[in-house]
């Protein structure tokens, strides 16, 4: 029977995870279950405030989508593809596998998608000046390029460890106008970042938008980020849809949440399977990894502006993490996958830094694809999996980003005794 024409279709599954208070009255706002929230010094509550209204504004303008989606499509060639990986399929056995190619967007990663959403609603603002925090450094470039093409003033704080280990994309973020300031507090890493840029904020507030990178943070950062890293899901669903059907498992690796949300978002309403890899390091068991949802040394707590799970001791003193991937190298996650993980409908797993290497030249030899080490831990965990799967079966992968960004740490985790020699040499030049 044809609808009546004032029926109201019914919200996609993403719609009532994110904006639960347009549906039910009693919601909290900025919780995902007993995740989220906004933990802030009382110098940033007028500032967060004003994001709100700006962002519920904006979500319901249908032109902000529009132009959105305009802009990824003429400035960073969306929408992405879907690669069939049939040569790695053939050589697993099991199911056949398919890349959606956030690594083809402009800048190399799927920040982009969140930055240029993000500066949208700078404008909106008026605001001038743009801080973020980065680890692999492709959220860093990500915000500096659109810093560039929005003609904002932007500042980037990243961990002195991953400024060593992330040279390229430093010295590009200069170029393009930035200012990087390396953060040597704590253990110099993505934590530590976030913490110098919320404390820049709370004194620039005025004139500045933080633009943070991953779907955490106090309300409504998880909210924006997710928001527009949806564009992923939806496009990957959909090429899906058209042509071979729809996938039996996603996989997405999981730092602190963003490129998984994007991925997963798509597929809420549907029966697939949505799998989360996190970065295993050196084994579960070892202390050095950043295994927050399947590892023992995560739980519940508060930090950096939100409640989710963070590695912690007993006395709730953060511990360190580790991880061959600085992207992935970070004490917390997304509440909302937090609270999607309670629920039962994502599944986490964890990938040991030998995995993702192992798995990164598998896919350099088969497909001729450089995968970053983050979204590599989607690839490791895919390729564990596939040879149990049918062959008629579906597998998606989030490639979230490339590798060239990680050439130094690739070429010394290979033992490339020539590129061994070369960073020798690159050290000792400082």
């Amino acid at each position: 029977m044809s609808p009546t024409p004032d029926a109201v279709p019914s919200p996609a599954g993403w719609e009532r995870l994110l904006f639960p208070a347009d549906y039910d009255t009693d919601a909290r706002i900025g919780y995902y279950g007993p995740y989220g929230g906004s933990f802030v010094p009382e110098i940033l509550h007028s500032t967060l405030e004003e994001l709100v209204a700006v962002f519920d504004e904006a979500r319901r303008d249908p032109t902000l989508w529009s132009q959105f989606v305009g802009v990824m499509n003429t400035y960073s060639c969306r929408p992405t593809p879907v690669t069939h990986l049939q040569r790695l399929s053939d050589r697993l056995g099991g199911a056949q596998i398919y890349l959606k190619r956030e690594d083809l967007n402009h800048t190399g990663a799927h920040k982009i998608n969140n930055v240029i959403g993000q500066g949208l609603l700078v404008q909106r603002m008026g605001k001038k000046r743009v801080i973020a925090e980065t680890g692999a450094g492709q959220h860093g470039v990500a915000t500096a390029t659109m810093a560039a093409r929005f003609g904002l003033e932007c500042t980037i704080y990243m961990g002195a460890v991953d400024v060593e280990r992330q040279r390229p994309n430093v010295f590009w973020m200069e170029q393009l106008g930035a200012t990087v300031i390396p953060v040597e507090d704590g253990s110099a890493t993505l934590k530590d970042a976030i913490n110098e840029c919320l404390r820049d904020w709370a004194f620039s507030m005025q004139d500045t938008h933080y633009a943070l990178g991953t779907a955490c943070g106090p309300h409504p950062f998880p909210q924006i980020v997710a928001w527009f890293q949806r564009l992923i899901g939806e496009e990957a669903r959909r090429q899906m849809a058209q042509t071979v059907g729809l996938p039996d498992r996603v996989f997405a690796c999981v730092g602190g949440g963003s490129n998984a949300m994007g991925m997963f978002l798509g597929f809420l309403d549907d029966e697939v399977e949505l799998v989360g890899v996190e970065a295993g390091g050196e084994g579960l068991d070892t202390g050095r990894h950043a295994a927050r949802l399947v590892g023992n040394d995560a739980r519940p707590g508060i930090a950096q502006g939100y409640k989710t799970y963070f590695l912690q001791d007993e006395e709730g003193q953060m511990r360190h993490t580790h991880s061959v991937s600085a992207g992935l190298d970070y004490i917390g996650v997304s509440p909302i996958l937090a609270h999607l993980g309670d629920e039962g409908r994502v599944r986490f797993e964890a990938a040991t830094d030998e995995e993702v290497i192992a798995a990164l030249r598998l896919l350099m030899e088969t497909e001729g694809i450089i995968g970053a080490l983050e979204s590599t831990h989607a690839v490791a965990g895919a390729i564990r999996e596939a040879p149990q799967m049918s062959p008629d079966s579906r597998i998606l992968i989030n490639l979230s980003g490339r590798g060239d960004k990680d050439i130094f740490t690739i070429a010394d985790a290979l033992g490339d005794e020539k590129w061994r020699s070369f960073l020798q040499r690159r050290g000792q030049e400082g």
